[in-house]
């Protein structure tokens, strides 16, 4: 017995380590980028053959929770950095709301686990395709959820780890959910190309040979056809380059706030957005700053603040995008926002919250812009301006700037990729689709840490989806600027101050994906599991 325990402790350990390696495989860092995806699918098919041989869909559950726990407390670290060195919240605090969190996340490959296990019992006639359709199915379906329930957290999408394998070709057609669905059957395939699964395969038989085989061609006929597919070109060009100015300002947090700085910090981005142009024959028409470079609402400010920057627009010809809260008066509502700023807008607008042109975010944060019922208590131990903000409709009307149209997109709105396919399309007003995709963000709340990359790869994959360009204006990284197809063409060294003159072309054209959203992803999963249960109860009688 003492033996069996020790055998169950090793195993727990196991996993509780294989999803600490786990979660280094989202963004390059700490590894290379080329590595990310194989690291992924090695620790996946960890907890994949775990489950499948535990002895119960309990263990098997218990199981998954460690690996997420591991994978969740390594992955969003820097939520600490966030509640801790800018919240001011003390650190056992601080340290426990992330573990708190990862503690509910670890609860959805949990669910996974335990619902393969349910779903196929060991030794159980099962054919390659069906364990591993099974469990990918279970698995996306915890994906999916994770990005669903309580507003919704996708980071660390099994599908954002393979935005540089073949498998990210599968994004244009079922999205980042179709991409972590295949990630998931790889994983599948590759536990089972290991020693055979239970008693039927010790002996080497000929069910654990065909399952081999099986797994391997299952795993290269993914691979072929993601490849495949990244070679179709769902994009054309629109219109002609947009010269684009991106301002990373790299603005301490601990400044941002301070009003005895706030008129330095936005002097500073008044300096970078004035900058030459690189090509005084071809200068920026389209000048982008990140988030809340204002960090009061607009009537806070003077009106020489405003008057500055149309005079700016004026005088370069150009319109500015910039993140600031709105306060707009006759509505009474309060927005995250970004506003655009030309030569002739009026001032007296731009005081009032009611400029030409605006984007309102949509998709808010909890806890950040909105107060969760019930934790008052949480957002009144930190020292972070906070509070409840106003909504924006689903599709708003891209900006339009020198026949591009751009669509605006706020922090981690983007990692929500089917609520950024509306824009794609012409509205009801007859406003046309967009062209461009911008982000603007500010991710100084985390320090120098991984946020910064794991957001970047997030935002390649969003290009995947949609076959459209995103320039990134951050305060503090990563300013970039990523093509249609996933590649990122131009980037600023984080946490330093500085701006990116780049041309942008603009695209047209709609992906599979970008017509239908995550429906044959999530239908495809349900079928499965269906199916899956049907068989289940027709072994059981």
């Amino acid at each position: 017995m003492a033996q069996a325990a020790r055998g169950r402790l090793a195993v727990a350990g196991g996993l509780l380590a294989a999803g600490i390696l786990h979660a280094l495989s989202f963004a390059p860092g700490p590894l290379p980028g080329w590595l990310l995806p194989l690291l992924h699918l090695v620790t996946l098919a960890v907890l994949v053959r775990a489950s499948l041989t535990a002895a119960t869909p309990r263990r098997a559950a218990w199981g998954g929770w460690l690996f997420g726990l591991g994978m969740f407390c390594t992955g969003v670290y820097w939520l600490y950095i966030s509640m801790h060195t800018y919240g001011f919240m003390p650190a056992p605090l601080a340290a426990g709301g992330v573990l708190a969190l990862s503690v509910y996340l670890a609860l959805y490959p949990a669910l996974a686990a335990g619902l393969t296990r349910w779903l196929l019992a060991p030794g159980a006639a099962a054919s390659t395709p069906r364990i591993a359709l099974t469990w990918a199915a279970a698995w996306a379906a915890g994906e999916w959820l994770r990005a669903t329930v309580f507003t919704g957290f996708p980071w660390l999408n099994a599908g954002y780890a393979h935005v540089d394998s073949p498998l990210a070709g599968w994004a244009s057609i079922v999205g980042v959910h179709g991409v972590a669905f295949a990630a998931a059957l790889s994983a599948a395939a590759l536990a089972l190309l290991w020693p055979a699964l239970g008693a039927a395969g010790r002996d080497g038989g000929p069910r654990v040979i065909g399952l081999r085989h099986g797994a391997a061609v299952l795993a290269t006929g993914i691979a072929l056809g993601g490849w495949g597919l990244a070679q179709i070109q769902w994009w054309r060009p629109a219109g002609e380059p947009l010269r684009t100015l991106l301002v990373q300002g790299a603005v301490d947090q601990n400044d941002k706030f301070d009003p005895a700085l706030l008129q330095a910090g936005l002097q500073r981005h008044l300096a970078l957005a004035a900058r030459p142009a690189q090509d005084a024959a071809n200068p920026p028409a389209l000048i982008v700053l990140p988030e809340t470079i204002m960090p009061v609402f607009q009537d806070r400010l003077a009106p020489a603040v405003w008057q500055a920057w149309i005079d700016l627009a004026g005088q370069r010809d150009a319109a500015i995008l910039m993140g600031a809260p709105i306060h707009a008066r006759a509505a009474n509502t309060i927005t995250n926002s970004v506003i655009r700023i030309d030569g002739d807008t009026a001032l007296a607008d731009l005081q009032a919250g009611q400029p030409g042109h605006r984007y309102d975010k949509r998709h808010l944060v909890p806890f950040g812009e909105f107060i969760p019922p019930g934790f008052r208590w949480f957002v009144e131990a930190m020292s972070i301006p906070l509070g409840d903000f106003n909504r924006g409709p689903a599709r708003q009307t891209p900006f339009s700037v020198d026949g591009q149209h751009v669509a605006l997109n706020i922090c981690y709105e983007d990692v929500f990729g089917e609520e950024l396919l509306p824009a794609l399309f012409p509205g009801d007003d007859g406003s046309p689709g967009a062209t461009i995709l911008v982000n603007v963000s500010n991710l100084g709340w985390f320090g120098d840490s991984w946020a910064l990359r794991q957001h970047l790869q997030i935002a390649r994959l969003r290009t995947l989806e949609t076959a459209r360009p995103m320039l990134r204006a951050t305060n503090t990284g990563a300013t970039a600027v990523i093509g249609p197809d996933g590649v990122v063409q131009a980037e600023l060294r984080a946490m330093h101050a500085g701006t990116l003159d780049v041309s942008v072309q603009g695209t047209s054209g709609l992906t599979p994906y970008a017509r239908v959203g995550n429906v044959p992803a999530v239908g495809g999963i349900v079928l499965i599991l269906a199916f899956a249960a049907w068989r289940r109860r027709a072994r059981h009688g």
